[in-house]
């Protein structure tokens, strides 16, 4: 690689030949990096000290700069360091840094992306945010205070979301008289914890933001007695992760599938790992299908070769089944695919985890539906040590196991982020409550494997001459969904039809007489039901429930298991005061009195439907005109 040019090169060409100067910037390598730390550890500050000591030009110049190149010359790109340090100052006065800022700088050697993440430790989703994509994290402490808290959980995550490179930039050194003592006891204190987390490497630096001591040279006029590089030096050098990627197995996860016409059919995704040429042999996960590379096609031209970070679209010699969430991989080392997992999980969401209850999964291009065990344990990321967990609250990290819906294509996280980290999302609000890190597939999951049939749900179906369907009747205790579905299955009954009603106290008494009425029981409770309807459903049957199944996510769940039509969801819609007058069996009056615990409608919530298929007035009709209103129905969709 030729030498980069001088600083006074470098300002010529800015000024004689813009495009030149943006052709050389465009080639530079990118090191994206995170800071992070305690609340004022002087974040802020050495940003903006980064920013002017690299002679930094932001985004808006460059665009001024290609506007009229010769009206600005070096005057122009001058920035005051008190300037930018007050502008920071401002956003973080107006709370602007609670959230991941991002900034854009570059040097002779490097372009750079830095996420400025806050300390706040109840903002730490955003630090797990801005470390997700990064390949440094400098770690920031405060030389009067050393190693706090919030240190070790930045540490910690950052080590757990396979950052690799830490740098301990010890700051405010000139509050402590630059003391080389107290620089060395907070390196010896942050290397026990390190060691502890499995940190091996990290680079320590004493540093000034306020003063600039060692942040563009080093050693400064004040740490004679420090040998390391300075901070930009090292930021400079760096190895860079995608590096390290290529070297890896070919991965590609397919984000879309590329067809403008009938002659082209293209795959198009972000490399994760390793390289590609046309004629390379790929196999298609978790299909198994194999093929070789035609071309690699990208909007400038054909490609002899791409490598792990490039976006590309590929074409294959064979017509085979690839869609979005699909992995190319090379076909002698192809990925993994399982529908269970250990994981490291962070938790971001106020709302506890639900052991049992049903998040999107999003890894790489694939979504899910995946249910989280209670986790095996919780760290404590002070004493590191494994305290026992029901449930994980925000901020909080565990290990558990996950479960999905369907096989998932992944890697584990050590050997790939873009393959073995995931996030989860909350169905009914779309809002991110976790990420994860995949450890290892379990070994059951290895183990048990999907046994075909030749009998298929429609030929059972066809048999009894009807169309499976589950009829869900939830509401208030004392609704009336026993009686009117009830009512339903004698009416269905009469008319030659094949049906199972499965009631909310009956499976209580058999299949699920292990469970309570927590939240996490009734979720499991929801589930077990919601399992046996399915295959109820696939026997051919109309199968009618009759649950309370208070909460919105865990109906969704048993929807989705069933093909499109066949869940019916029937709202008895009965007001609390009327079900409560009823009071057949008693419960609101031992509810009322503190007897019963987590009763729905007193001290636990029912979250009524949103769109229902039916809705159900017991105000305004009898059960025999509600049952009358579900047979009208169901006539009518055939």
């Amino acid at each position: 690689m030729a030498d980069q040019p001088s600083a006074y090169q470098t300002d010529a060409l800015i000024a004689e030949d813009i495009e030149a100067y943006l052709q050389l910037h465009q080639n530079k390598g990118l090191l994206r990096f995170i800071t992070c730390g305690s609340v004022d550890d002087g974040k802020s500050t050495l940003i903006g000290r980064l920013l002017y000591d690299s002679k930094m030009i932001f985004e808006d110049q460059l665009a001024a700069l290609e506007a009229d190149s010769k009206k600005v010359g070096t005057q122009g790109q001058e920035i005051d360091f008190a300037l930018l340090v007050d502008g920071l100052a401002a956003e973080r006065e107006q709370g602007i840094t609670i959230d991941v800022a991002y900034r854009f700088f570059a040097t002779e050697k490097r372009k750079f992306i830095v996420a400025d993440t806050p300390g706040h430790e109840q903002y730490t989703r955003n630090m797990v945010t801005g470390a997700s994509t990064a390949d440094l994290a400098v770690i920031l402490v405060d030389a009067r205070k050393g190693v706090l808290t919030q240190t070790k959980r930045h540490s910690f995550i950052a080590h757990l979301l396979g950052i690799r490179h830490l740098v301990l930039a010890v700051n405010k050194m000139d509050l402590v008289d630059y003391d080389q003592s107290t620089f060395e006891h907070i390196v010896a204190d942050y290397r026990s914890f390190a060691a502890e987390i499995g940190v091996t490497e990290f680079t320590p630096i004493p540093i000034s933001g306020f003063k600039g001591d060692n942040i563009a040279s080093a050693p400064s006029a004040n740490t004679p007695w420090y040998t390391g590089p300075s901070l930009i030096e090292h930021l400079e050098t760096v190895e860079i992760a995608n590096t390290a990627a290529q070297a890896g197995s070919f991965r590609m996860p397919v984000q879309w599938v590329n067809r403008p016409n009938l002659d082209f059919r293209g795959f198009s995704g972000l490399i994760a790992s390793g390289s590609v040429k046309p004629g390379d042999a790929v196999r298609i996960v978790p299909s198994g299908k194999t093929s070789t590379v035609d071309r690699i096609v990208t909007m400038s031209g054909d490609l002899d070769e791409a490598v792990a970070g490039q976006s590309v679209t590929l074409t294959l010699a064979d017509e085979v089944d690839v869609s979005r969430g699909s992995v190319i991989a090379a076909a002698d080392d192809p990925p993994e695919s399982a529908d269970q997992f250990e994981a490291n999980v962070v938790w971001l969401s106020d709302q506890p985890l639900i052991p049992g209850r049903g998040y999107w999964l999003k890894l790489a291009t694939q979504t899910v539906t995946a249910t989280l065990a209670q986790p095996k344990y919780e760290i404590d990321v002070n004493s590191l040590e494994h305290l026992a967990a029901k449930t994980l609250d925000l901020n909080a990290i565990g290990v558990t196991e996950v479960t999905t819906d369907k096989p998932l294509t992944f890697a584990p996280y050590a050997d790939s982020r873009q393959l073995g980290g995931f996030i989860l999302i909350d169905k009914l609000t779309n809002a991110t409550v976790g990420a994860g890190m995949i450890n290892f597939s379990l070994r059951r999951a290895q183990n048990v494997h999907w046994q075909s049939v030749d009998i298929t749900r429609e030929q059972h179906a066809g048999m009894k001459n009807q169309k499976p369907a589950v009829l869900w009747f939830t509401g208030l205790s004392g609704s009336g969904k026993s009686t009117i579905a009830n009512l339903v299955e004698k009416k269905l009954f009469r008319m030659n039809r094949h049906t199972f009603l499965l009631d909310g106290d009956n499976v209580r008494h058999g299949l699920n007489k292990d469970l309570g009425f927590t939240e996490q029981d009734r979720i499991e409770n929801i589930r077990r039901v919601g399992e046996v309807s399915k295959l109820m459903a696939d026997a051919g049957l109309i199968v009618i429930t009759a649950f309370i199944s208070p909460f919105r996510a865990e109906r969704q769940m048993v929807r989705d298991m069933l093909p499109d039509g066949e869940f019916i969801e029937v709202h008895v819609d009965t007001p609390l005061e009327v079900a409560e007058a009823r009071d057949v069996k008693g419960l609101y009056a031992k509810a009322r009195s503190g007897q019963l615990k987590n009763f729905t409608g007193i001290d636990s919530p029912y979250e009524e439907p949103e769109t229902p298929e039916i809705r159900i007035d017991t105000t305004a009709m009898t059960p025999e005109e509600a049952a009358d209103l579900v047979i009208d129905w169901l006539l009518r969709d055939g």
